[in-house]
């Protein structure tokens, strides 16, 4: 140090004094920058901690996210099973309120159907022994005017003979118009018959209509039907509608001939009730492969294409409230149904409508239960 001091001409005391300025002022620096380096250390470190943070919640909001979404898709879930499920308890109602209607309209049918017959077999008694005595007396009346042909062949020689007996006998047949009777008598006694006849008819039909039916399909001619349907019905109709027949050839068909006439009967008024002055009803029939067919049609006002597809709901009724019941054609619907086979309908506004009911000639084992 005595060597540097002489070359420097430096005092060693004040050498050593700026020695330790500059050890004081090198370790203000070092701590400087150790508090520096401590400084960014920390900051490092916060920012570090925070990163660390929004790493985790944004982790735990996104696992969050993903229940509730799934809560939000299971809830979705159950709703809509509630809500399919609401569905088919709503449809389960109205098939059930649509059976009871039906049953309540098959055992009202029912019912009237045994009344009918019973009515039907008191009113042909009766009918039976008038139209017996209407023919006998037709046979009398024809031996009276045949005796009274043989008087006046025998006495008329006789009353030539005396003039003024000839004049009596001619004022008396002119006082009985006995000309007029012997043309008018016969036609009064057969048209008597033929009215007797008819009212027979009707009865024998509405007994075949009103059959309630049994267990077992029979083996029926439906242009029968149809004609007995027809004259059951026939005070619907005569007022309205002409009837045009173009009936087919048909075998007979296996079903139920009670329920099938009451799908006519329906199909039939129905028809008269669209026609709202006077019109047409025409009876087609006719045979496809292994099935049959009998058309109905009308000129009448037709049905909107907008609610064809709801005709044959259960209720559904373009009649005024407290003419009809909705029932009609979807009984009948069900009827043909359960029988194998379908109704078509074809319908234009204004132009009329055409129900068409498709049979099977016969019946598969599974429709032998009862309809």
């Amino acid at each position: 140090m005595t060597a540097l001091s002489e070359s420097t001409g430096v005092n060693p005391a004040q050498e050593v004094a700026v020695l330790q300025a500059e050890v004081t002022r090198l370790k203000k620096m070092v701590t400087a920058l150790m508090n520096r380096a401590e400084r960014d250390m920390s900051t490092k470190g916060s920012d570090f901690g925070i990163f660390h943070t929004a790493v985790t919640l944004e982790k735990q909001v996104r696992e969050r996210t993903q229940e509730l979404e799934a809560a939000v898709r299971e809830n979705e879930r159950i709703n809509r099973a509630l809500q399919r499920e609401k569905e088919e308890q709503r449809v389960l109602i109205e098939q059930l309120e649509a059976a009871h209607s039906q049953l309540f309209q098959s055992e009202k049918l029912a019912s009237i159907g045994q009344l009918a017959a019973g009515i039907a077999h008191e009113i042909n008694n009766p009918i039976g022994f008038v139209n017996s005595n209407l023919g006998t007396l037709s046979n009398y009346v024809k031996d009276l005017l045949r005796l009274l042909d043989d008087f006046s062949r025998v006495v008329t020689p006789l009353l030539a003979a005396d003039p003024l007996i000839k004049k009596q006998m001619d004022d008396l047949c002119n006082a009985a118009d006995l000309v007029f009777l012997r043309e008018d008598i016969g036609s009064l006694i057969t048209e008597s018959i033929e009215g007797t006849t008819r009212v027979r008819r009707i009865v024998q039909d509405l007994r075949d209509f009103s059959r309630t039916g049994s267990a077992t399909l029979e083996l029926v001619d439906l242009h029968a039907g149809l004609e007995s349907t027809l004259n059951v019905v026939w005070n619907e109709i005569k007022y309205k509608a002409d009837i045009v027949r173009e009936l087919g050839q048909l075998p007979m068909v296996q079903c139920r001939p009670s329920q099938i006439n009451q799908v006519f009967m329906n199909l039939l008024v129905n028809a008269a009730q669209a026609i709202p002055q006077r019109g047409h009803i025409t009876l087609r029939s006719g045979c496809t492969g292994e099935q049959v067919w009998v058309a109905i049609s009308d000129d009448g006002t037709g049905i909107p294409p907008e609610i064809q597809a709801r005709i044959f709901d259960p209720f559904f009724t373009t009649k005024p409230v407290g003419t009809g019941t909705g029932l009609g054609l979807s009984v009948s619907y069900g009827i043909i149904e359960k029988h194998g086979g379908r109704i078509e309908v074809a319908s234009q506004p204004g132009e009329g409508s055409t129900f068409t009911v498709w049979l099977p000639i016969c019946q598969p084992a599974v429709t032998g239960e009862e309809v």
